[in-house]
């Protein structure tokens, strides 16, 4: 009987859970032949779905981070000027840190920032991350369970955690083939690409080139083109609720269809409780003209603010608040996690909503492979909480320029819009939801539910 390979999933922050623990990924993986393993950083316990880990024990080395820090702002650096687009500038991070402390590490990021211009000034700080994490108990003991486990690959979930370098590293000193999943749609433009390993995962063609373009040390043939898992659980039909069902779980009006707001991050999206309450308004005045409206609030996961509060309870009448079944387990917004039981409230209020209103959100997405349209908020609020923030600098970032037309979305480019185009909505929801599925289409691989399968075939063929 020939042997099982076997491969161990990385999962250095809880963002790979939900498409590779929540999926049918492993199940898939195992009936091709492979063992599989989670070489897991998060607190969630996979054992209790059933599956085989082991505890990824340590973290990065504090010089490794300010690296990284230095790494990710001079790399914005380099494609600003290799590009000759001021854009990539804005998705800088101001430091928070005020004490002395916090000073000093900035200090020392600056001066590795001005030290390591360009392509080869980039090279050598990647190296240096690695040289760094080879110095530390975290990649010995990395490279410990490596020798131990001896698995045919290293595959991690998410390119972006500073976690993730010692044990890719300590793989690739061993021998060991690694690879790397490139786990959203918008992370390659913001220089998010923090690993090195020997294959890339992608969603789709566009990202190959967005791969190449951004990374060209890359060869095509180290970069797969397979979709993301992302998806398949709306092909999942045992997930779906009936609207019955789903109605009296959350205490909806079976009389009333609803809108879903989807909320953004405070830093994406700062004003979204104002654009609730402006949708919200408008939905009383739609009401008062005859027709039975409501809106479902689906917060943003990783937001914990009350900036909602006042508007929920103003419009308590039209607006159910649903959360997202995510667990905190700890401050950071890394460490809120996805479960499994949130997979199936998403997609049951996509299923029972008429369409989605939120700023920039991949949610058009989700709400597109249901057929039903999404509205993209595009206007100042009133009373602005970052005086530096505007929904336009968001547009503007470089994921929506592989919009095909730019007319996949109704467009709120003011509040005084929100009343026609939630009517048009009502009337033909398919024409903007078939486009934005062809925008889909051309950030995500087809068919999207097959893109476990293909992540295996192409492990498999390694």
């Amino acid at each position: 009987m020939k042997p099982k390979k076997k491969i161990l999933i990385l999962l250095p922050d809880g963002v790979g859970l939900r498409n590779f623990a929540f999926t049918s990924f492993v199940e898939i993986g195992e009936q091709m032949g492979w063992e599989v393993i989670f070489w897991n950083h998060t607190p969630f316990d996979l054992e209790e779905l059933g599956y085989k880990e082991i505890t990824l024990e340590g973290s990065a080395r504090p010089r490794t981070d300010l690296l990284k820090r230095a790494k990710i702002v001079a790399e914005l650096n380099h494609f600003t000027k290799k590009f000759n687009d001021s854009v990539y500038q804005t998705y800088k991070f101001p430091s928070s840190k005020k004490a002395f402390k916090g000073k000093i590490k900035d200090g020392i990021v600056n001066v590795l920032i001005r030290t390591h211009k360009g392509e080869k000034g980039l090279q050598r700080l990647r190296k240096k991350m690695r040289s760094s994490e080879r110095k530390g108990d975290y990649y010995k003991n990395c490279k410990a369970v490596l020798e131990n486990e001896n698995p045919d690959l290293v595959f991690c979930t998410n390119q972006r955690p500073v976690n993730a370098i010692a044990p890719l590293t300590a793989a690739q000193d061993l021998g060991i083939p690694t690879s790397t999943f490139i786990f959203s749609w918008d992370n390659l433009p913001k220089a998010t690409m923090v690993v090195e390993t020997d294959h890339y995962f992608v969603w789709s063609e566009y990202m190959r080139d967005e791969l190449q373009r951004y990374y060209p040390s890359i060869a095509e043939s180290q970069i797969h083109v397979t979709g993301t898992p992302q998806f398949e659980p709306q092909y999942d039909h045992s997930l779906s609720q009936s609207r019955e069902d789903f109605f009296k779980e959350f205490g909806l009006d079976l009389s009333k269809k609803y809108i879903c707001f989807s909320g953004d991050d405070v830093t994406t999206s700062p004003d979204d409780h104002q654009y609730l309450n402006d949708i919200a308004k408008t939905i009383k005045v739609l009401n008062s003209e005859g027709n039975k409206l409501g809106i479902i609030f689906r917060r943003c996961p990783v937001d914990f603010s009350d900036r909602y509060d006042s508007v929920l309870e103003k419009h308590s009448e039209i607006i159910v608040s649903i959360a997202p079944k995510w667990e905190r387990a700890g401050e950071r917004w890394n460490s809120i996690l996805p479960t499994k039981q949130d997979l199936q409230l998403q997609i049951n209020t996509i299923l029972h909503s008429e369409t989605v209103v939120n700023v920039g959100s991949s949610m058009v997405f989700d709400f597109a492979l249901f057929g039903k349209p999404c509205l993209y908020l595009n206007y100042e609020a009133e009373k602005k909480i970052n005086p530096d923030w505007s929904p336009e600098k968001v547009y503007k970032f470089v994921h929506f320029r592989s919009m095909p037309t730019g007319e996949e979305v109704y467009w709120l480019n003011s509040k005084d819009e929100i009343q026609a185009k939630l009517e048009e909505v009502l009337r033909n929801p398919k024409e903007k939801a078939e486009k934005a599925l062809a925008w889909f289409n051309r950030i995500n691989a087809s068919p999207p539910e097959k893109a476990s399968e293909k992540i295996w075939k192409n492990i498999s063929s390694l």
